[in-house]
């Protein structure tokens, strides 16, 4: 991949949840199907909260970012305030009236929300 391509490819990037429960792996699921969508790339919540130097340059470059959470921890948005970051979307599952616990992982729920997501990134 050309320089160039990354830089485009790089421009919005996605961090998710992946916690435990149904709403941690829809988070995920939302994530892997915009990357896949091309609305940007997904990249490691846990490198970023583990402050891998590339990963933290990435986001500090990125033009746009979303943070996906699942339940009312916010631990996606809170990770990404950690590492100095404090200008990024957050799509909050809960504000879709997913329940932790109560919410089924049907391609529906899955669509739904990364609609919401898409227009986040737009």
């Amino acid at each position: 991949m050309s320089a160039k391509e990354q830089t485009v490819r790089t421009e919005k990037l996605i961090f998710a949840c992946s916690g435990s429960t149904d709403v941690g792996s829809i988070a995920d699921r939302v994530a892997r199907l915009l990357a896949k969508d091309g609305e940007g790339m997904m990249s490691c919540l846990s490198a970023l909260n583990n402050r891998v130097p590339e990963t933290i340059r990435m986001a500090r470059l990125a033009k746009k970012i979303l943070a996906i959470d699942g339940c009312p921890n916010e631990c996606t948005a809170n990770c990404l305030k950690r590492a100095g970051l404090d200008n990024f979307e957050h799509l909050r599952l809960e504000d879709l009236d997913f329940e932790k616990g109560k919410c089924p992982e049907s391609n529906e729920n899955i669509a739904s929300a990364a609609a919401i997501g898409s227009e986040l990134l737009a």
